[in-house]
């Protein structure tokens, strides 16, 4: 059994060993693979591991041997699945490994806007606290989560644990999801429109996958519909968000921050309008990479191989 990873390097980039998965078969392991080069070789493999290297349905198609695809992520919109279902090739993700880390790093963007600590250790080491005359000083404003009101767009397992999170701290929560499940157990809590939610939430944190309707869906109309105070987050997917329309509101004020972990293309391009946007936190799509969780998903990755392998592939998303 032959098994090609085409770009394995984030998910072990020296400290989370293949071994679960090169104990089932012949494993080949690429750090990176370009377009031009994915059917050279995936060329002759039974079972295919790939995180952002696309699988269009010509690769697909001219790859005989394929017989699973394993994606080291949750989403899987780089795989073309129907293509792979009309081949009767299972495609299966990782549902859930990285919850708790993508939470944790939803508050680690939203603490930092409320604090700014690099701004304000830069502030101390250049000596701008001693030249105050005071105890204490701050270069930009602080604001304090208690009492501010937290939306969350995409209430599945990530967007339940961003919610706990905020509770704590004190913030009233909203959510929005196409299906509704059963109300968290704190208060307040509530459903709400998109609109309602954009319009009513200090914070908005993203957390729906990225499909051909939702597209840029986070546009210029529902960020209008804004608090001037309010920030917008997005760990989710880069597409989501209209770069454009989310440059123009902060650099007309017209919103007061966002912090994004992922970008329409990435890396980030030169070109982007988003890199001149002032009040902008903008970090490489990380949120997802720490060593828990890229273990977690180095095992679960082994475990769909090992369903495969007995006939009885779990996971399967076509």
């Amino acid at each position: 059994m032959r098994i090609v990873v085409l770009d394995g390097y984030t998910l072990n980039p020296g400290d989370n060993p293949w071994d679960e998965i090169a104990a089932l078969g012949d494993l080949e392991v690429y750090e990176r693979t370009p377009p031009e080069l994915v059917v050279a070789r995936a060329r002759g493999a039974d079972i295919v591991l790939t995180n952002k290297t696309p699988l269009p349905a010509v690769v697909i198609e001219a790859l005989p041997h394929l017989r699973f695809i394993a994606v080291l992520a949750t989403g899987y919109n780089i795989v073309d699945v129907q293509a792979a279902r009309r081949r009767g090739i299972p495609v299966s993700n990782v549902p859930e490994y990285g919850t708790d880390s993508v939470a944790q790093f939803v508050f680690a963007l939203l603490l930092t806007h409320c604090h700014q600590p690099s701004r304000h250790d830069a502030a101390v080491r250049a000596g701008r606290w001693l030249a105050s005359g005071d105890f204490c000083f701050w270069e930009s404003p602080l604001v304090e989560l208690a009492g501010l009101t937290m939306g969350i767009v995409g209430f599945g397992r990530i967007g339940r644990r961003v919610g706990e999170i905020a509770h704590a701290f004190g913030m009233g929560v909203l959510a929005c999801d196409v299906v509704r499940g059963a109300p968290p157990s704190y208060q307040p809590f509530g459903w709400r429109s998109l609109e309602e939610l954009f319009a009513e939430a200090d914070v908005v944190s993203l957390h729906c996958p990225l499909t051909p309707e939702n597209v840029g869906f986070v546009d210029a109309a529902l960020l209008a519909r804004m608090k001037p105070t309010g920030v917008l987050i997005n760990t989710a997917r880069g597409g989501l968000v209209d770069e454009h329309s989310l440059a123009a509101a902060l650099a007309s004020g017209r919103l007061a921050g966002a912090a994004l972990d992922v970008t329409p293309v990435e890396p980030l391009p030169a070109s982007s309008p988003l890199l001149g946007a002032p009040n902008l936190l903008l970090t490489p799509h990380i949120a997802w990479a720490t060593r828990a969780a890229r273990r977690r998903l180095m095992q679960m990755t082994a475990a769909n191989v090992r369903a495969f392998l007995a006939g009885k592939p779990q996971h399967v998303v076509n």
